[in-house]
């Protein structure tokens, strides 16, 4: 029944006549290869490695790096299209994966192979938003955005499932090396796929190097806001579980699992909320939220027994994965005020390099800030870097608005 529901759905959001199928299927594959990585990543990191936080601060550093110069690489590449990039993409990727499987595990080469990694990544992040508001049918770019998002976490929740059972019942030979493997493996079956996505984005006199323009000004702001409060979370929410609760391989997948499951159901339904009620709406509403998951995950240990605290911090971390997709209404903003759908490209692909430039000095303090202010400091940060967001969220016009 869920099954039908979701082929429904995604017949409704989609055109026809696109390369749809085969794009929601290399990103089905591609996020069971990053559920099987970032399952057991952080563990990896910590018991295999030996990464403490400020190692986890600087190594999540350069994982954001590729980030903030993606602008300067599309700049380089700015004459190839959405499909051709997210190809590249790819295949970079796969080389990352290939590093983390083959390399030795010291911190250094480490370092470079999660670079690798993130850099094919980042540039598929702002192509697949692109393409999935270019293949979505007038009027369901929140819808087409939420069934993007909810095809990934399908794959991801597989592979994070596939985790929790291996390292359940490997628990003296835990299995790092055969599962990044595996996740190269699938990563060249998503790139095999990528590769049958045909056509080409329209090309026009907007594809420039740099593509700042003014009534973007509020887009680029809000994408620095949302960066550096989603980056503690994404950094330092595993971390914490692992080195202050002592959370194993298992435990932290599982916990992945569970909020992938929240993330397929609710990305739908946030993407409806955001074109039903409006992306300024939901822009504004969703740091209230956040407010309280940040005081909880950064205070629980001081208001609950240990034991208590690590459940309130596992509730609160699933809530911040789904209070995050609500990142999507900034993608809507940008198609309201783009005139033609290469400038959505180009400016959510600047977006995702600005949002990064504050990021990557959030992942190299956050440690510090951790080590030596504690972790009450770190996630207050983030709730005011939030609140922020809101703010400012608030300042902006939409078209029917007087």
């Amino acid at each position: 029944m869920i099954k039908e529901k979701y082929k429904n759905q995604i017949r409704d959001t989609f055109q026809e006549n696109s390369q749809f199928k085969v794009f929601l299927m290399s990103l089905l594959i591609t996020g069971l290869a990053y559920g099987l990585y970032k399952g057991m990543l952080d563990n990896y990191l910590a018991e295999v490695v030996g990464m403490g936080e400020m190692d986890r601060g600087v190594t999540e550093f350069f994982r954001e790096l590729p980030g903030v110069l993606l602008i300067f690489i599309l700049a380089a590449f700015y004459m190839l299209s959405a499909e051709t990039l997210y190809k590249a993409g790819a295949i970079i990727m796969l080389i990352g994966m290939g590093m983390n499987a083959l390399l030795p595990p010291v911190k250094v080469l480490v370092t470079l192979a999660i670079c690798v990694y993130s850099l094919g990544e980042h540039i598929q992040l702002g192509m697949k938003n692109t393409l999935s508001l270019k293949y979505a049918k007038p009027g369901h770019g929140g819808a087409a955005l939420g069934a993007q998002n909810a095809t990934y976490q399908i794959g991801t929740l597989a592979g994070y499932l596939v985790v929790v059972a291996a390292f359940s019942i490997l628990t003296k030979n835990q299995p790092y090396t055969a599962f990044f493997v595996m996740a190269m493996v699938l990563l060249g079956i998503g790139a095999s796929c990528s590769m049958k996505i045909t056509g080409k984005s329209e090309t026009d006199e907007t594809k420039r190097r740099f593509y700042f323009h003014k009534k973007y000004s509020k887009y680029y702001m809000l994408e620095m806001f949302y960066g550096a409060r989603k980056q503690v979370f994404f950094t330092f929410g595993p971390y914490v579980l692992i080195l202050f609760y002592g959370a194993n391989a298992a435990t932290i997948s599982l916990l992945f699992a569970i909020s992938a499951i929240a993330c397929f159901f609710a990305s739908p339904v946030v993407g409806r909320i955001i074109d039903k009620l409006g992306y300024k709406v939901v822009m504004i509403s969703d740091t209230l939220i956040l407010v309280i998951v940040c005081f909880f995950y950064g205070f629980a240990h001081h208001i609950f027994p240990k034991e208590i605290a690590f459940i309130v911090c596992c509730v609160n971390y699933i809530l911040d994965s789904i209070i995050s997709l609500a990142s999507m209404a900034s993608n809507l903003y940008v198609q309201d005020l783009a005139d033609n759908a290469e400038e959505v490209k180009a400016t959510i692909s600047t977006g995702v390099s600005i949002n990064h430039v504050i990021t990557i000095f959030i992942a190299l303090f956050g440690g510090w800030i951790w080590q030596t202010l504690g972790i009450e400091l770190l996630f207050i940060v983030s709730a005011v870097l939030g609140l922020c967001n809101s703010a400012y969220a608030a300042t902006i016009r939409v078209k029917n608005e007087k």
